[in-house]
């Protein structure tokens, strides 16, 4: 029998008690254990059958594989000594699972350890949100065995039922976090009183503690039973915010088993992640997809977040579309033109509408963005024609003026001051000319940013547009008959000021069309010069560089024209 019971209510007593003839002792990780045999069988199935079949071993070797640490062992070697055990939420599991270990069952003994526990489990922890999360948490460990239990099975389906009755527990959907898109329209998004916030009295148990291990069958488990998919698509941005997120910006070398976690992290929450519009706001998406990059996920995960971020780009903003370019060197940046051109595809081949606001937001999204990114110094000409090029396309359709891809033209001229005019023109040719304003046309003709023959281009198309409205004001008014004379007068007073009008737009385009004939008389010179230079043998570097300095008007000048001043001798005695 056991010595004195008073040894066992300290844990050093277990560790350095002696064992005599009627006791034995059992390691549990590095810790000894001294138990009395007969106690330990009369409880455990276990330990009886090992104890009969191997009675001169000692139960060290037999019991090396124990599914628990010295605090739940402590727990079972009160019981087997008659003392009370606290059972609590942090070691319900645990402590089930080295009962069901060691057979300590109803079929070898009357009121054993193991129906005890799973008592205190239905009756305690199954019937409360809290509880489970916090028994969950704590059983990483043993996953494989609350698995085979049936344990984790019993708490997923009390979470669902609890889940259905009150899908907040899962967390706020984003809209009602209000820092996610536009939610002045929806009047009835739930927002906790200031008492609430205060004293959190209704604060839940959140999930996205958990393991990717445990959070993906029970998410899973959620879209199979209609939970509404905005509270999902929510806990898993949250996940994703949490463990992926956070990570990626801390500056430090990511190893090697870090990165594949995280990868598999962000694929699972792909799959896992509900169809819908607007269940994720755009810039989540591009979050998620701007990590699914980085951590190099398969392509399904990224055509996944693709297909999203596609579906809703009307509803997207500049700063969305900036985080594909951010590198997480402050120093990288890179712009993905491929991915933003398929989600431009997607958008349009899943648009439905028969109102073209959308075509018309996202015409105006590429335009902004161009112009936002035309000042990076570090943007390559090819990049910024690629992405020029999709938003002249994307302003096809919608009758969009110019004017947009102009101005983010202008500001990548004047950021990248070295180009040739060869590459200028180049750039330029995305813009067309006819669709933009007078105004603009008025801007690109009196800017020295653009080439010569960009100039007489626009010149040309304001040449066209003033011609168009003198034609239109010099088109004789539908005949009408009216009887009143002030009206007749009116008429009149109208005819002679769009007459007036009319003679300052031709005086105007008179104007025009002188500037553009000498413009193109200088480009036709310049076009005679290189091909004379062409045919002539390279000129020397002196004369090169009196003709940089002005000393010659062309490359036919050899000399430089200056008259050769006389020499003025100072008079003797000064």
């Amino acid at each position: 029998m056991a010595t004195d019971p008073s040894i066992y209510k300290d844990k050093s007593s277990w560790l350095f008690k002696s064992a005599s003839s009627t006791e034995l002792k059992v390691h549990v990780g590095t810790f000894p254990f001294t138990l009395d045999k007969e106690l330990l069988a009369s409880k455990s199935a276990k330990a009886a059958a090992l104890l009969k079949d191997n009675p001169d071993e000692g139960l060290s070797c037999l019991l090396h594989d124990i599914p628990a640490d010295m605090e739940i062992f402590q727990l079972v070697a009160r019981f087997c000594h008659g003392y009370e055990v606290h059972m609590s939420t942090d070691n319900i599991i645990p402590l089930i699972c080295l009962a069901f270990y060691l057979g300590m069952d109803e079929n070898h003994s009357t009121n054993n350890l193991l129906s005890k526990a799973v008592t205190f489990f239905e009756h305690k922890v199954l019937p409360s949100w809290n509880q489970i999360i916090k028994a969950l948490r704590v059983s990483e460990k043993f996953l494989q065995q609350i698995m085979q239990l049936g344990l984790f099975e019993a708490c997923l389906q009390a979470m669902i039922i609890k889940a259905l009755e009150n899908p907040k527990l899962l967390g706020e959907p984003i809209e009602s976090l209000g820092n996610f898109g536009d939610t002045e329209d929806s009047d009835d998004t739930y927002r906790p009183n200031a008492k609430r916030r205060l004293f959190a009295l209704d604060w839940q148990e959140d999930i996205t503690t958990f393991p990717l291990q445990l959070y993906e069958p029970i998410i899973y488990a959620m879209n199979q039973h209609q939970i509404p998919p905005e509270y999902i698509s929510a806990s898993i941005y949250r996940y994703a915010k949490k463990w992926i997120f956070s990570c990626n910006f801390t500056g430090e070398t990511m190893s090697i088993y870090k990165r594949k976690s995280r990868r598999n992290a962000i694929e699972t929450l792909e799959r896992l992640l509900p169809q819908g519009r607007e269940l994720v706001p755009c810039l989540s998406l591009f979050e998620m997809l701007h990590s699914a990059i980085d951590l190099e996920a398969c392509s399904a995960c990224r055509n996944g977040f693709e297909i999203r971020i596609g579906k809703q780009l009307d509803r997207a903003k500049v700063k969305d579309l900036l985080i594909l370019s951010q590198g997480y060197d402050a120093r990288e940046v890179q712009y993905d033109v491929e991915c933003l051109r398929r989600i431009l595809k997607i958008f349009y081949g899943n648009y439905s509408s028969s109102n073209i606001s959308g075509f018309i937001t996202v015409a105006e999204l590429l335009e902004d963005f161009l112009a936002e990114i035309a000042g990076d110094i570090h943007l390559m000409k090819e990049t910024f024609i690629s992405l020029a090029e999709m938003s002249s396309a994307a302003a096809l359709g919608v009758q969009r003026s110019s004017d947009g891809i102009y101005r983010a033209i202008d500001i990548y001229l004047d950021k990248h001051t070295y180009l040739t005019d060869k590459e200028k023109e180049e750039i330029c040719r995305v813009l067309d000319f006819r669709k933009m304003s007078p105004e603009a046309c008025e801007h690109a003709a009196k800017n020295e940013r653009l080439p010569v023959r960009v100039v007489v281009r626009v010149l040309f198309m304001a040449q066209l547009q003033l011609r168009d409205i003198v034609f239109t004001k010099e088109l004789p008014p539908p005949p009408q008959q009216v009887s009143d004379d002030k009206l007749l007068e009116k008429e009149e007073e109208e005819s002679t000021v769009s007459c007036r009008e009319g003679d300052e737009v031709r005086i105007e385009m008179e104007k025009m069309s002188i500037k553009v004939k000498e413009l193109e008389k200088e480009c036709n010179l310049m076009k005679k010069e290189i091909t004379s230079g062409q045919s002539r043998p390279r000129v020397s570097m002196w004369t090169e560089m009196k003709r940089k300095f002005g000393c010659m008007t062309t490359m036919n000048d050899f000399h430089c024209q200056v008259k050769k001043k006389k020499k003025v001798h100072p008079k003797s005695g000064i």
